[in-house]
């Protein structure tokens, strides 16, 4: 009987359709220097900009290389791609099912909370960083994969932070095992935390392929983002050529009313997109449909920042950037964890503009900008420690604060929720789980 494997490789060469697009993605120059690195090295480090297909290129590049090695079809195997986010993984996975030409959960899959989209006959899964976390812990070794991939590793979600650090671990048992770091802010990164790696870093090329893109500012601080993002987006279908727009909003309540109010304002003119994590995944992939015609159509996608990564769109000319995000924060005091809408960092702000084909319209000024902070602080510094305590001691690991955080966290907050978990009943005087620990480490949220 024909092995997946072989299946696959039939349905990828008759999809040539797409090749000529690959080629031209600014990674496809890396693609050789890419796969010899990996074939010498157990942890490969890649840096690039948005847009230079790194999310959906990197793991094909992987899966070539590990097929030829791993030619019998008795051999069970996985290459795994992390997200940050549950969209970011089911779109991402889509699009190269679509490349390769193969059967969206056959192949080329993704698992997310409460949805498996794959099977036995998957090798190339996608999948957020608490999914492969839930794995870790089930099985610390990884044995069914050949190579881990971490994506968009800037966003320093708290379970990336833990994945790495674990990884780490896993790698000196398992010498056959293969890390791939990929990030667009790896440089710091790498001097912080990877120094002693050893790891090779790949530099992707700028994703710019003809010209930048142009920033503007505002001349005066804006006192209503939200009414002036709407103003903006139909200014520039009044004023602007052809292109379509992405406008960040910070949730589902703003986005819905931005939309309501964008398609009274233009009608037929435009079609209008939502995007945010609780949207149906039907309604989700509506931002990769094609503008429709006529020209005179233009499409709008109003999203939250999961579109400042990972999601590949085309035709986006125009970004319009309010400078806000929801994020989570948390009282030290109280541990109480709150989302708020705050300014966002300098490094989220180049991720935006480089969503743009065109221009990016930043709904603040100059001096705002550049008293943005470079990047946002780690979630594990803006978070209530009880979840992560409860998940290194599912993992096994009985003195937290000796664990190899990229970042140390307060030692206070560590010991808040090691007695917090004690005063829940999730552990015994012995620092062990118990039966209510199991049951509350089960139940722990993914980030949407």
């Amino acid at each position: 009987m024909e092995s997946c494997i072989d299946m696959m490789v039939k349905k990828n060469s008759g999809a040539r359709y797409c090749e000529e697009e690959r080629r031209n993605l600014p990674v496809w120059v890396q693609k050789e220097e890419f796969v010899r690195t990996l074939k010498e090295n157990q942890m490969v480090l890649v840096t690039g900009e948005t847009g230079s297909g790194k999310t959906t290129q990197i793991p094909q590049f992987v899966l070539e290389s590990v097929m030829d090695e791993n030619s019998s079809a008795s051999d069970q195997w996985l290459v795994g791609c992390t997200q940050p986010h549950r969209v970011a993984a089911m779109c991402a996975a889509r699009r190269v099912a679509e490349e390769m030409d193969v059967k969206m959960g056959e192949e080329v899959g993704y698992t997310v909370r409460f949805e498996d989209c794959s099977s036995p006959r998957t090798v190339l899964k996608y999948l957020t960083d608490v999914m492969l976390l839930r794995e870790a812990m089930v099985d610390p070794l990884l044995l069914r994969y050949k190579v881990i991939i971490l994506d968009e590793f800037h966003d320093r979600s708290l379970a990336t932070d833990l994945l790495v650090a674990i990884l780490n671990r896993t790698l000196f048992r398992r010498p056959d095992l293969k890390l791939v770091v990929m990030s667009a802010t790896l440089e710091r990164l790498k001097q912080k935390y990877f120094s002693d790696a050893d790891a090779p870093l790949i530099k992707v090329p700028c994703g710019r392929l003809l010209h930048p893109v142009e920033i503007l500012y505002t001349r005066e601080p804006v006192m209503d983002y939200l009414e002036t993002a709407i103003s903006k987006v139909i200014e520039i279908h009044m004023c602007e050529p052809t292109g379509d727009v992405l406008v960040f909003l910070t949730g589902e309540e703003e986005i819905e009313h931005a939309c309501s109010r964008i398609v009274s304002s233009l009608g037929d003119q435009v079609t209008v997109v939502p995007l945010y994590s609780s949207l149906p995944p039907a309604l989700q992939q509506k931002i990769f449909d094609p503008t429709p015609p006529p020209h005179s159509v233009r499409k709008i996608i109003v999203s939250t920042n999961v579109a400042e990564t990972s999601l590949s769109m085309d035709g986006i000319a125009y970004v319009v950037d309010p400078g806000f995000s929801k994020q989570k924060n948390c009282c030290f005091f109280t541990a109480n964890e709150i989302w708020s809408v705050s300014r966002i960092s300098k490094a989220s702000a180049y991720q935006r503009a480089g969503r743009a084909g065109r221009k990016c319209f930043r709904l603040y000024t100059e001096k705002t900008f550049n008293d943005l902070p470079a990047w946002e602080l780690p979630e594990i510094f803006r978070s209530n420690l009880v979840k992560t305590v409860l998940t290194l001691m599912r993992l096994g690991v009985r003195e937290v604060t000796d664990f190899e955080f990229i970042d140390f966290p307060s030692p206070q907050m560590l010991y808040r929720g090691l007695e917090d978990l004690f005063h829940l009943g999730a552990i015994d005087d012995q620092g062990n789980l118990t039966n209510i620990g199991h049951m509350m480490e089960t139940s722990l949220e993914e980030p949407l």
